[in-house]
């Protein structure tokens, strides 16, 4: 046998021998929740309807239930027989340091992607589009960003709403004081009280906080949009394999029609989804 064909029979050989598969590249987030059973999730205990404590003082909302979902995808994923839960509350304040520093793995609420926030986490595919805007009193007169000159608005500290109104306020020229609260809760009681004559959020969080009110009836959410709020679930910079799992859940939903089930049971009052979230659910349905 010539030492070329011995060559070359050797090459086949090696080509039709099977190799064993490569293993998973679990990555960071991943490789620790396998060895510890474990997932860390992080949750707004006010942000209704997507991400509060319930009156049996667990977590609940539109954006749990799809983390929710992305826990079984995770544990199926790595092939877990029981992924335990760990839930930790976050506040507009802590929720960034919290993914940063390693404290949560997924942070489930109503965050908005920006791409300043991208220089310190990374986000997953769009779970909701909303719009920040204004709840007010009935009666109130405020209709138009012209009527808000020399009132007082409310504001959590440290959101995108907050630039947003300083931001349009500033472009319409009107003169208004802002004001800074804690929390939804808060701002709704400054409202209630009249220490504030509206409060600034997004449109959907303001139409679940009013119907906490002791009497919903007498507020109203502005029609006029003040910006554009995408959300998304943010978890660590950098972590492909986790990132990939999260958006794989997300994406299956909107494919299969699962997450008009969720929108109805959470927002089913306020009618069918509107074209821009429809969109955005198709745009994000990948294919696998």
């Amino acid at each position: 046998m010539s030492t070329f064909r011995g060559i070359a029979i050797a090459i086949v050989l090696a080509w039709l021998v099977p190799t064993p598969a490569p293993a998973q590249d679990l990555g960071t987030t991943l490789k620790k929740i396998k060895d510890s059973g474990t997932i860390t999730i992080g949750y707004r205990e006010q942000s209704l309807p997507f991400s509060f404590r319930g009156d049996d003082g667990k977590p609940t909302g539109y954006s749990i239930d799809l983390c929710q979902r992305i826990v079984t995808g995770v544990q199926q994923q790595l092939k877990l027989p029981k992924l335990d839960v760990k839930w930790v509350a976050v506040t507009v304040d802590t929720r960034i340091p919290a993914v940063v520093n390693g404290t949560i793995d997924l942070e489930c609420g109503s965050t908005t992607t920006s791409l300043s926030r991208q220089e310190q986490v990374d986000f997953s595919h769009m779970t909701f589009v909303d719009g920040g805007s204004l709840l007010v009193k009935l009666g109130s007169n405020l209709a138009t960003l012209q009527d808000l000159g020399g009132k007082k608005i409310g504001v959590i500290r440290g959101t995108t709403t907050e630039g947003a109104i300083r931001t349009v306020l500033q472009k319409a020229q009107v003169t208004a004081e802002i004001v800074s609260v804690t929390d939804h809760r808060g701002g709704l009681a400054a409202l209630e009280s009249g220490s504030i004559d509206a409060y600034a959020s997004d449109r959907v969080i303001l139409i679940g906080l009013a119907a906490t009110a002791k009497d919903p009836a007498q507020f109203a959410v502005a029609e006029q949009y003040l910006s554009y709020e995408p959300y998304g679930f943010m978890m660590r910079r950098g972590d492909a394999p986790f990132r990939l799992a999260v958006n794989r859940v997300l994406s299956s939903l909107y494919r299969s029609g699962e997450i008009v089930q969720i929108y109805s049971h959470w927002f089913g009052k306020l009618g069918p989804p509107p074209k821009i979230l429809v969109a955005m659910y198709a745009l994000y349905a990948l294919p696998e």
